[in-house]
């Protein structure tokens, strides 16, 4: 097949690592895989002054501008003549063209390509970044496109709120040659871990708020984060070991060194982080937020608490971290064992499959 992916400006979210590694697996087994994103647009030196003067760090072309999952990947990245916009000319043919956001979205629409060569990858409800228009989002669920998702409860918004029909669901997966560790045992000083993020999603505020309410009952207690950027809006506490752009073995460790990995969000596509940190053999607490609501079996390898429900998501961490070595571990092997179910292979396999389908159809 020849598939094309459009991209809206490779980065290092987690939803791009995921298209970088379909990009990346289905060139492997011999399809031919093109990567388009518009015209790479660099701050200019008056943007990374003001950059500075709102306490942001400037930014390097090479260094920090253009670090995407594709390069790291080694998959090349075909940029347009445009900025902010791609147009017929800036991609190629193919069998199948994919968008991966919802802007990307609109610019297939708008492409003079027959609309069964068209699809959409939808890997979240776009429309929860703040900075994201909603009816704008909607509009692009009712351009016919054929549609793939990444979790039951997309499957069930798409379809019956949107009307779509029959979108497959083909789930994340974890690299376990990446993310991995032995049999262990409860840490000797509790230890919590959440990713860190300012997008208002992620609900890392919520997870502040739940350690703040943590520490008098746990005052030894390690807590370790890591994201993409330095806080800016977020007072981040100085217990609080923060890591910015840490290497992917450096998360590994940062997963292996938790008791608990927590996730506070509003809203999640999948929740990448949490399966990563259970291949990792740690427990996870989430709320009930989407996608994790599909990895995490409340009582077993986590708990699950409903979005904003401190209350419930201090106890539930108080409770975790009050189990003895057999109790804990016990909830350490279940998620290892359901992290273990999960094979970017198999998912990859899938995704081809999907794509065949597609193109027959």
């Amino acid at each position: 097949m020849k598939i094309t992916f459009v991209m809206a400006s490779p980065n290092m979210s987690g939803g791009d690592r995921v298209c970088a590694i379909y990009a990346h697996k289905l060139s492997k087994i011999g399809h031919k895989v093109q990567v388009v994103a518009p015209k790479r647009e660099f701050l200019s030196y008056k943007q990374q002054l003001k950059r500075l003067i709102k306490g942001k760090k400037w930014l390097s072309k090479k260094a920090e501008q253009t670090q995407n999952h594709f390069d790291a990947l080694g998959v090349s990245v075909h940029y347009g003549n445009t900025y902010r916009q791609l147009s017929d000319c800036d991609v190629p043919d193919a069998d199948i063209v994919i968008a991966t956001w919802w802007e990307t979205a609109v610019w297939l629409n708008e492409l003079d390509i027959d609309n069964d060569k068209k699809a959409y990858f939808i890997q979240g409800l776009d429309y929860v970044n703040e900075s994201v228009d909603k009816s704008s989002v909607e509009a692009t669920y009712h351009y016919g496109f054929s549609t793939l998702t990444i979790a039951k409860w997309l499957k069930k918004t798409l379809e019956m709120k949107y009307g779509l029909a029959q979108v497959p669901v083909i789930p994340n997966s974890v690299d376990h040659s990446r993310f991995y560790a032995k049999t262990r045992s409860k840490s000797r000083v509790p230890t919590l871990g959440f990713l860190f993020s300012e997008v208002e999603c992620k609900g890392v505020s919520t997870a502040l708020r739940v350690i703040e309410n943590l520490k008098p009952r746990f005052p030894s207690m390690n807590i370790i984060s890591f994201g993409s950027h330095s806080p800016l809006k977020l007072s981040v506490p100085s217990y609080i070991s923060l890591e910015i752009n840490p290497s992917q073995e450096k998360i590994r460790t940062i997963y292996e060194s938790c008791d608990i990995w927590l996730c506070c969000s509003l809203s999640e596509g999948f929740g990448l982080t949490l399966l990563e940190a259970m291949a990792c053999r740690t427990p996870v607490i989430s709320t009930r937020c989407g996608g994790p609501e599909d990895i995490v079996t409340d009582g077993q390898n986590g708990f699950l608490c409903d979005i904003d429900d401190i209350a419930s998501l201090t106890d539930k961490v108080t409770e975790l971290l009050k189990f003895n070595d057999e109790q804990w571990k016990f909830f350490s092997d279940k998620a290892y064992e359901h992290a273990n179910q999960y094979s970017w292979d198999d998912a990859t396999e899938k995704f081809e499959s999907e794509l065949e389908k597609l193109i027959t159809d």
